[in-house]
């Protein structure tokens, strides 16, 4: 028998939308920042020349920088004042996370609750801006080094360009925060969810006319195509996959009356770590993959030409380091956001065991063989997804925002999205049902 939340979740429709007048707020606010966020992309840094800096994106935009213009929306190819995006905050977040574990003061102010979660979201944008401040100085030293990019080279072009490049981040980040608590869904996702989205037509045009040209066949094109609709349907199989373990809870007695033991379950997602071990793994490998091709060039060693070449996309040594990266990440990650001790304790407090296996240190073990094993299938998943595409890529030379992370993120974030919109509207038809069946409370 289905429970009273499947039911109502079958009964939604666009009835129960259009009275949902709170979350339909709740969509507009996301809309409108999402624009505004849209809208910057196209403000350019003051001080450079853009036919020149568009004649220099040409030729580095294959390698670590077109990686951070597809999650910049084009605000790289552009050098607007959000060309940094949101990569330094989820740079230090990262870091953040696995300082947490390692020092016994920051887990503790983690266990504090939501006033130890607010120090440490402000220690991670204190070390957001310096990491922003970091690349905005590279950022404009790199554009002084193009001929004829900056119209007058100096230090107050150095400044100007680190305060407009963090001053834009921050804005970023406070923009992502304000639709996370007003709005739908996570911001940070949903920004970085909307440049890519923003790329998808010139994506598109690109596609069909390297058809129309001849340069890529119309069986290809077809393939493209069933390739990107299998890779969404795996992605969204597997990203719903859940490993359940089952809880009981002993019988237990309440004044007079004996309750008999209830029974739950755990559910451990197939890919914990979500789509971080594809973005790490690819600006790891691209960082060096650029640098080397840059050096490569003109009168560079035997040796450094070789590493440049084998380092090229779509090379088996860039693959292999490639789906490397993404399993030694996809295990760093899960083991950060997932504790298997802390759960067992939990389980332990309120009662809870896992049938078979004893409560604390054992409970603990099982959770994590059973985690270590399905995040072997989860690796390989995003290994899977992300491959396909580079190769697609290294021979027909279709655009990277087809299918691998950028795929991968569109569908997770419109998943996240989607389910909360849904968790949405049960709220409202369960306050429905509370005012019919006078529960509620008479008006005054």
């Amino acid at each position: 028998m289905a429970s009273a939340a499947e039911q109502l979740a079958r009964n939604l429709n666009f009835s129960t939308f259009a009275k949902a007048k709170a979350l339909q707020q709740r969509i507009w606010f996301t809309l409108g920042a999402l624009l505004v966020y849209r809208l910057g992309t196209y403000i350019p840094v003051p001080g450079i020349d853009p036919d020149a800096y568009a004649a220099t994106f040409q030729q580095a935009q294959q390698g670590v920088v077109g990686m951070f213009d597809m999650f910049a929306g084009g605000a790289v190819q552009r050098m607007a004042i959000f060309a940094l995006n949101l990569i330094p905050y989820i740079t230090a977040s990262i870091v953040v996370q696995v300082i947490t574990t390692a020092s016994p003061r920051l887990e503790a102010l983690k266990k504090e609750g939501e006033s130890g979660r607010r120090k440490l979201n402000q220690y991670t944008r204190y070390l957001a801006v310096v990491f922003c401040a970091i690349q905005a100085y590279g950022i404009a030293i790199g554009l002084e080094g193009s001929q004829g990019v900056v119209l007058n080279p100096g230090w107050f072009f150095r400044i100007s360009t680190v305060i407009t490049l963090v001053g834009g981040t921050m804005f970023l980040m406070w923009l992502g925060e304000q639709i996370t608590s007003r709005g739908v869904g996570n911001g940070i996702s949903l920004i970085i969810f909307a440049g890519i989205v923003a790329n998808l037509p010139g994506t598109i045009v690109q596609t069909l006319e390297l058809s129309r040209t001849g340069a890529l066949s119309t069986g290809w094109l077809f393939g493209i195509l069933a390739i990107a609709i299998v890779v969404i349907a795996v992605i969204v199989f597997f990203e719903r996959a859940q490993r359940r373990l089952l809880i009981q809870y002993p019988k237990r007695q309440v004044g007079n009356k004996m309750f008999q033991g209830d029974t739950s379950h755990l559910p451990l997602k197939l890919n914990t770590s979500g789509v971080i071990p594809v973005i790490f793994a690819s600006s790891l490998l691209l960082l060096p993959a650029t640098i080397a091709s840059f050096a490569a060039q003109g009168d560079a060693p035997q040796w450094l030409q070789v590493t440049a070449a084998l380092l090229g996309r779509g090379q088996p040594l860039y693959l292999f380091m490639y789906a490397a990266l993404i399993m030694f990440f996809a295990f760093f990650y899960t083991s950060i956001v997932f504790n298997p001790t802390d759960t067992a304790d939990n389980l332990k407090r309120s009662g809870g065991f896992i049938p078979g296996i004893r409560p604390g240190e054992r409970t603990a073990q099982h959770i994590d063989f059973v985690l270590s094993r399905i995040t072997v299938i989860g690796a390989l998943y995003l290994m899977v997804v992300a491959l396909i595409p580079e190769m697609i890529h290294s021979q027909l030379n279709v655009s990277q925002f087809i299918g691998g992370t950028s795929l991968l993120i569109m569908v997770t974030v419109t998943l996240d999205t989607v389910s909360q919109v849904q968790s949405h509207l049960i709220a409202q038809q369960y306050e429905g049902l509370v005012k019919k069946s006078r529960l509620g409370g008479r008006k005054r």
